[in-house]
């Protein structure tokens, strides 16, 4: 159980179709103009990260996309606070183009880009642009030495790295970041690769939507691994909110989505996912439990069950946090006011029931 306030983080929308494979209408954008309203006002509302997606296919509603670590550098250019995490993906990227490219960028911000490493699930996507793809655990093995490239790149002088996919010769970066060590590092997946590489060389791990007994199960073990690796690794988990002043209008909210859910483009997606799970070394992946409903939500956030009227989303919100999830990363249905909503309605409740819980436990160890 964190002493540490839990923290937030929202999706930014700079993909097509929100944050649903659903027709339904949504007052969300993927615009520079609109996400800059929209940082704004997440800045205001008490959001600390923001996560800018990566893809370079259409597909799942996502049919027109923002290139991830420019837009984010232009969401921190019209913020002060919040911190943005730029998807960058092996393979199109090197680490020594990402190393000097983010390097630049923390200084322009005062420290405020992050880096989430995603290795890769969709064949398909690396096929149309020419990348090779290795198989699943080879794909999480180029990932963490990525990750230690940059690590070595961004804390050392003379840099020297002899890896399978990377090498390195007496390289110096300069100038290195202004965050120290160096600039934070979130990655995701759930697979046993992806959990090993997160408890040996990551900051962060996502994970998909799920309930508390679920997620501590994650946590737990990649805990223990950390632990024996002499390596801390904090966790984020995935939740799409739907934050009402009724439990029966959220419920309603939800029910519309699935209602409307573009069934070609989530029963393509189920598949897609179904091969990429198969490709692990014990046949699952993220997306191995999901149902049809689950799937609308492409990372399980209907499951993480925040869905209800603030004072329910903010006790399940503690939920997590005491099965140990250090972050909470956020989609909405309409983006700006829901953000706004959840900054005036549910946060407050949250930072209410953390006080009292602190001080229950600081009363018994009197």
């Amino acid at each position: 159980m964190s002493s540490h306030q839990i923290t937030f983080a929202y999706w930014v929308p700079n993909v097509s179709g929100g944050l649903v494979v659903s027709k339904v209408k949504q007052r969300t954008d993927w615009s520079y103009e609109y996400n800059v309203r929209l940082a704004q006002a997440a800045e205001k509302s008490g959001f600390e990260y923001a996560l800018t997606q990566i893809r370079f296919t259409a597909g799942y509603g996502a049919d027109n996309q923002h290139e991830s670590v420019s837009f984010s550098h232009g969401i921190l250019a019209k913020t002060e606070k919040l911190k943005v995490i730029a998807a960058i993906l092996p393979g199109p990227w090197k680490p020594a183009l990402a190393a000097k490219q983010l390097a630049t960028i923390d200084h322009l911000t005062n420290g405020r880009i992050a880096i989430n490493v995603v290795s890769g699930w969709f064949r398909g996507e690396f096929d149309a642009i020419g990348e090779t793809w290795p198989e699943h655990d080879e794909r999480y093995a180029r990932s963490e030495e990525f990750i230690r490239s940059l690590k070595g790149v961004w804390t050392q002088d003379n840099f020297t790295f002899d890896g399978k996919y990377y090498q390195f010769k007496d390289y110096t970066l300069r100038p290195k970041p202004v965050q120290k060590p160096h600039i934070e590092i979130f990655q995701g997946g759930s697979s046993r690769a992806a959990r090993d590489m997160a408890s040996r060389v990551s900051d962060w791990y996502f994970t998909n939507g799920n309930t508390p007994t679920e997620i501590k199960k994650q946590i737990d073990d990649i805990r223990e691994k950390a632990k024996a690796n002499h390596h801390h690794v904090k966790i984020g988990v995935n939740a799409f909110i739907i934050a009402r002043d009724t439990e029966e209008e959220a419920k309603a909210v939800l029910q519309d989505i699935i209602d409307h859910a573009d069934k070609d483009a989530v029963n393509a997606f189920h598949g897609a996912t179904r091969e990429a799970g198969a490709a692990s070394n014990e046949g699952e992946g993220n997306w191995a439990k999901s149902t049809f409903e689950d799937l609308v939500q492409y990372n399980d956030g209907f499951r993480t069950n925040l869905i209800g009227t603030p004072q329910q989303i903010a006790e399940r919100i503690l939920e997590l946090k005491n099965v140990g999830v250090d972050l909470i990363l956020s989609g909405f249905l309409h983006f700006i006011e829901e953000v706004e909503y959840f900054g005036e309605k549910v946060l407050p409740l949250v930072r209410q029931l953390e006080e009292e819980q602190k001080q229950i436990l600081q009363d018994k160890s009197a």
